[in-house]
């Protein structure tokens, strides 16, 4: 009796146990079901009852983007009508006209053309201001639409009114869109040109991006033997994350770990190896970055920085530790979903924005602190906040005026005025004088308006001056301070007249060119490319800034 009571109540303990278990595990799925019965009930007696009559598409739509915005800015749902543009993240390939647009000054205007595909073919220009595609007026207001009018199925007629300068009605261009295939290696040679060193200017990571890189690298490598190479990820926004380990399996040595991929739950770890012997093989190498090099192209560094393969040259990168997955819905949408964060072989995630942080809706901090880690020859590097660069060189004019001549988009309007009236201009040739003085009278056409910092802040005293009566006596001298700011101001541009020049080139270059022609154009007055050369012809800096001893 005692032994079938005993059994009774170690099999009511077990199976209290066992249900315990049950429902903790079951607990998320009842937490689940329990909100979309509330959110749908929400959902149903608005779209159904409320006063106005509501889109119920829009509406649901409404609510999905509101439940996004919760998490971080890469988890977004893609509705039907963007689903070609997982085709472009993934194999660069879209049906299109070959151009890229922009908004300059309220106006949709073709800031690229893509060589050898119809838009360039068929004489667009960099500048030309798109007014209609269609029958569709192009504004400001339906510009994030244009995708749309513009990627169409290859074989699509497409007709364009075009606005261009020097031009006295509308031109109309009728385009067949074609398959159109991105590069991300979009320019690639040894630079200087009777130098041993390779310059690779990377700009996407789509599945063909190591092979690119291949290719070019056994192009250039029959040309002359490389000694170093230069590889641009500035600019860079990322891609697939098998594309950034086969780009870095191009220069790391076989069986090296590129990057390991933690989700959340601690069996949903990967790690990703180099495969394959390096193309790149002894040679000195130097990476590029910046604030823009981001995701893929932070992986690719730090495996670089971490197994001292490289010297990172630049600014800090952007700092996107975070790894998105498609996932496919009904209705032919899908789910781009934050599903991991990533560790550089080192052990450092270098995400930089906490998303997790302070939120309610977070069960949990996700993210890691600050730590510091050792790269293979024991330098120094630290997780969070991007790839520092091992040599800091910053870009960027320091001048007020270039700044806010780029921000008014001056030099890019000035060069499409200059070509549309000089297009068979060459730059080898032109007046830099006779540029200048038109960028000047250009300007002074345009109303162009400069205020500096001294002069704003100038203002704001004489409007504090001029409340207290008792100082406004003061209000003279304020004024001669005034108008030597403004004899200042006239010498500026010419103080400033090469980096002016630089910058009217490059655009010159572009439409010359296309983009061939504005990165040659740029690197020439290029600080962090003239520092990566240094630095790759010096084997006792290279050395010394990845800690080598033995010579490389």
């Amino acid at each position: 009796m005692r032994k079938k009571l005993f059994r009774g109540i170690l099999f009511t303990a077990t199976l209290l146990l066992l249900v315990g278990f049950f429902l903790q595990e079951g607990d998320i799925y009842f937490r689940i079901n329990k909100s979309i019965d509330i959110f749908g009930r929400v959902y149903k007696e608005i779209t159904l009852n409320y006063v106005d009559r509501i889109n119920p598409e829009n509406f649901m739509l409404a609510g999905i983007k509101g439940m996004l915005s919760s998490l971080d800015p890469y988890t977004v749902f893609i509705d039907e009508s963007r689903q070609k543009d997982i085709n472009i993240i993934t194999n660069g390939k879209y049906g299109g006209i070959g151009a890229t647009v922009g908004l300059h000054n309220g106006e949709t205007v073709i800031v690229d053309l893509l060589e050898g595909y119809p838009a360039q073919r068929q004489g667009l220009r960099v500048g030309d201001v798109i007014l209609k595609v269609d029958s569709i007026r192009i504004t400001k207001e339906n510009y994030p639409d244009l995708g749309k009018y513009l990627k169409k199925k290859p074989g699509s007629l497409i007709k364009l009114t075009i606005k261009r300068e020097g031009e006295p009605e509308p031109l109309i261009f009728n385009i067949v869109t074609e398959n159109i295939q991105l590069k991300n290696l979009t320019f690639y040679s040894l630079a200087p040109e009777d130098s041993s060193i390779a310059y690779l200017k990377l700009s996407g990571f789509t599945r063909q991006a190591g092979e690119e890189i291949k290719n070019a690298l056994t192009e250039l490598k029959s040309k002359r033997k490389i000694k170093g190479i230069i590889l641009d990820l500035r600019g860079n926004p990322g891609g697939l994350l098998d594309a950034a380990v086969d780009v870095a399996e191009k220069f790391l040595p076989k069986n090296k770990l590129v990057v390991t991929i933690k989700g959340r739950d601690a069996e949903s770890v990967r790690k990703f190896v180099s495969n394959e012997e390096p193309i790149a093989g002894e040679s000195r190498l130097a990476v590029l970055v910046n604030g823009n090099s981001a995701s893929a192209s932070e992986i690719v560094a730090g495996a670089i920085q971490d197994h001292d393969r490289g010297v990172i040259v630049g600014t800090r990168s952007f700092g996107k530790g975070l790894v998105q997955t498609i996932v496919p819905l009904s209705y032919n949408t899908s789910l781009k979903l934050t599903t991991a964060r990533y560790y550089t072989p080192s052990g450092r995630c270098i995400q930089k924005v906490d998303y997790s942080k302070n939120k309610k809706i977070f069960e949990v901090d996700g993210n890691d602190s600050t730590k510091s880690f050792k790269t293979e020859h024991n330098r120094t590097v630290f997780s969070r906040g991007g790839i520092t660069p091992d040599s800091i060189v910053v870009n960027r004019s320091h001048s007020e005026i270039i700044r806010d001549l780029l921000s008014k988009g001056y030099f890019f309007r000035f060069a499409t005025h200059y070509f549309n009236a000089h297009p068979n201009v060459k730059l080898s040739t032109v007046s830099e004088q006779e540029l200048f003085n038109g960028f000047v009278k250009y300007l002074e056409s345009s109303n162009f308006s400069y205020k500096s910092t001294a002069e704003k802040k100038l203002a704001e005293l004489e409007k504090a001056v001029l409340a207290e009566k008792p100082f406004g006596a003061v209000e003279k001298d304020l004024i001669k301070i005034q108008n030597m700011l403004l004899s200042i101001k006239k010498r500026v541009l010419i103080e400033n007249k090469r980096a002016i020049l630089n910058k009217i080139k490059e655009e010159l270059a572009t439409r010359i060119s296309g983009r061939r022609g504005r990165i040659i154009e740029s690197l020439k007055h290029d600080k962090q490319y003239t520092t990566a050369i240094k630095i790759l012809e010096d084997g006792v800096i290279y050395r010394k800034l990845l800690n080598l001893k033995s010579k490389n």
